[in-house]
């Protein structure tokens, strides 16, 4: 492993810290801490790799194509979605005896412009923000500290995706294992496209959409 500079290591451990504290910190949580963090974050590496923010998180120009992004990513979303309904929610809620609390989506039921408003919404905080923060940055990060040996990838994955569901917690325990099996599906399709960024966020954006308009369709 090449050794890693001082600003290699100091900047990215100020990113953590200030990500630990806009999540666990006294500041009120909002639905727009994530746009928060990413800002921060491509600040951080603006200055972590010299005004080269984007390809460091795994947002390649040459990866941004039309295939992948309008034709393969969405099958993606939608058989993980079949996956996400079929077996991952039923088997965890039978885990834990304990339905997934979809409760705070209520008032999408039936309610169109709601629905779009928030599905604008978790767009940006989600699809965008979360692959940015966890996905591009964190996991990138780890993999710059540790590797990507079989050991070092299965542990990166598990600890981040478990941050990941962790963070669900409006959703019950069942939301936050759901949330965390469902981070570390999307773990494992980024490391299998070489950690191309903007396919995890096409398909993390669609996978969001279907699942909003089926509580709108009142199918969730």
């Amino acid at each position: 492993m090449n050794k890693i500079s001082l600003r290699k290591t100091l900047i990215p451990l100020v990113t953590f810290g200030i990500i630990c504290f806009m999540y666990f910190g006294p500041i009120n949580r909002t639905p727009f801490e994530n746009i928060i963090i990413s800002l921060i974050i491509i600040v951080a590496n603006c200055f972590e790799y010299r005004g080269k923010p984007f390809s460091a998180l795994g947002l390649y120009i040459e990866k941004f194509n039309a295939k992948d992004l309008l034709v393969i990513a969405p099958l993606v979303a939608f058989g993980l979605f079949i996956f996400y309904v079929i077996a991952l929610v039923p088997g965890i809620e039978m885990l834990t005896g304990v339905p997934i609390d979809y409760s705070s989506m209520n008032q999408l039921k039936g309610d169109l412009p709601t629905t779009i408003i928030w599905i604008l919404i978790v767009w940006a905080t989600a699809a965008f923000g979360e692959e940015i923060i966890f996905r591009g940055y964190l996991m990138r990060q780890f993999v710059k500290f540790f590797g990507d040996s079989k050991i070092s990838l299965a542990i990166n994955i598990v600890l981040i995706s478990g941050f990941f569901g962790y963070m669900h917690m409006q959703q019950g325990v069942t939301g936050q294992l759901v949330a965390g099996s469902t981070g570390a599906i999307f773990a494992i399709i980024f490391i299998l496209r070489k950690y191309d960024l903007w396919f995890m966020i096409m398909v993390h954006g669609i996978f969001n959409t279907i699942a909003f308009f089926s509580i709108y369709l009142g199918l969730a």
